[in-house]
């Protein structure tokens, strides 16, 4: 991708500004060697304990199936890799786009989005759960870097354009509507981020790391299934699995008519760079390399295409345009996306392990509410001290659950329900 002109609007006081106003590092730089605001938020999101917990937490395939599945880790350095360059082509700040993605995922429980339906039911009586909105208070509150007056935590005390940046559904919890950015007792710094934004509406660069995580998911969950031997490349030459995929896609990632999704379908079989089939061979690995490759490359460069056509040549950032990702494509990332979840996903076995974890986490969820404060780390402690009435305690117990990663939540659960 070329990078745009940096002639244009800029980044202001307000959109680098922070909640917690902080005294110059004792060692900071100056000079041509100063970092910017954001690559130093890009540098607190690299450093975070939140950011090493996701080296074991599930993305597709399960942690410790085998040594190469993604996880949360690495599907989030593959997203900022995206995001920047995506952002550097357009004339946004690729730093800022850079930790937007790196933080987007912070919030995830254990076991992927089995651990989120199963803390989701657990937190019902105190506002629920939703992977976005927990990591909006990873980023504020639970992950300690700045502390406010008060000595609370002011978590990693990002610039209001960043925190803006990784918020990537910018409105509260809505009956029937399952996504949602923050919760209730978090409205405060919400209200701070988005000071001037349009209501609900998504920044340029929130935009960014949301298509780039949609690009990175929907081609590395399929190269993952692929490599493990879950999906056979050659499934999109029958027209009846694209006609499952394409109800399957329609029922869960995308709105469009079950003949445009058949049709993506189509279009992605007929490429000349999608595999015939995977045998484990250098050829073989080589071939599906190169396809993720080329269909990282189709999904992105259409999408720059299009807002370059709709927004012209100048530095696009913030309010000042919007990402457009034209309809078809967005057709065959959802394809992409439902070929990993009917092959991988939903397996016999994968369903058995499914529900299993979440039999798992509501058992340690109640066991560490009876137990709390002592079954609580350290740093949560305080939190629940200061609680004031059975909700907020059992918010607390959330933050904790939600910080385990697979691995940890089963040892606590063999320690706390054995």
């Amino acid at each position: 991708m070329s990078v745009a002109s940096p002639s244009g609007p800029a980044y202001d006081d307000h959109d680098r500004a922070r909640w917690v106003p902080e005294a110059p590092k004792a060692a900071d730089r100056s000079g041509a060697g100063a970092r910017s605001d954001f690559e130093r938020d890009r540098a607190r999101v690299l450093h975070s304990a939140a950011l090493r917990r996701l080296a074991a937490k599930t993305q597709v395939v399960g942690v410790g199936e085998s040594d190469f599945p993604r996880t949360r880790l690495t599907h989030s350095l593959e997203c900022a890799q995206i995001g920047r360059e995506l952002a550097a082509a357009l004339g946004a700040d690729p730093d800022l786009v850079d930790a937007a993605c790196l933080a987007h995922d912070l919030g995830h429980p254990p076991f992927g989005h089995n651990g989120e339906t199963a803390l989701a039911e657990f937190a019902a009586v105190c506002g629920g759960f939703e992977g976005n909105a927990q990591s909006l208070r990873v980023l504020t509150r639970l992950e300690a870097k700045a502390l406010r007056a008060d000595g609370t935590s002011a978590g990693l005390n990002l610039t209001r354009a960043v925190l803006d940046a990784a918020t990537k559904y910018p409105w509260p919890k809505h009956e029937g509507d399952p996504k949602f950015g923050y919760y209730d007792d978090d409205v405060a710094v919400f209200g701070w981020l988005r000071a001037g934004a349009p209501d609900g509406r998504r920044c340029l660069e929130a935009q960014i790391m949301d298509w780039a995580d949609d690009v990175a998911y929907s081609v590395h969950d399929l190269e993952d299934g692929v490599h493990a031997g879950h999906v056979d490349p050659a499934v999109l030459s029958d027209a009846s699995v694209r006609q499952e995929l394409a109800g399957l896609a329609r029922e869960t990632y995308s709105s469009a008519p079950a003949a445009e999704l058949e049709e993506a379908a189509e279009r992605l079989a007929a490429l000349a760079f999608w595999p015939e089939d995977f045998d484990g061979s250098v050829r073989a690995l080589a071939a599906l390399k190169r396809m993720t490759s080329e269909l990282i490359g189709r999904l992105t460069s259409t999408a720059l295409g299009a807002t370059r056509a709709a927004h012209g040549d100048g530095r696009l950032l913030r309010y000042a345009a919007d990402l457009v990702v034209p309809l078809g494509v967005r057709a065959e990332c959802a394809i992409l996306k439902a070929v990993a979840d009917l092959f991988v996903m939903r397996r016999d076995a994968a369903l058995v392990m499914q529900a299993r974890q979440r039999e798992q986490l509501a058992e340690l969820a109640a066991a560490v509410l009876a137990a709390a404060p002592r079954s609580l780390e350290p740093w949560l402690r305080e939190a629940w001290a200061a609680a004031t009435d059975d909700a907020a305690r059992l918010r607390v117990v959330v933050d904790q659950l939600a910080s385990l990663t697979d691995t940890s939540a089963l040892a606590w659960w063999q320690r706390w329900t054995g």
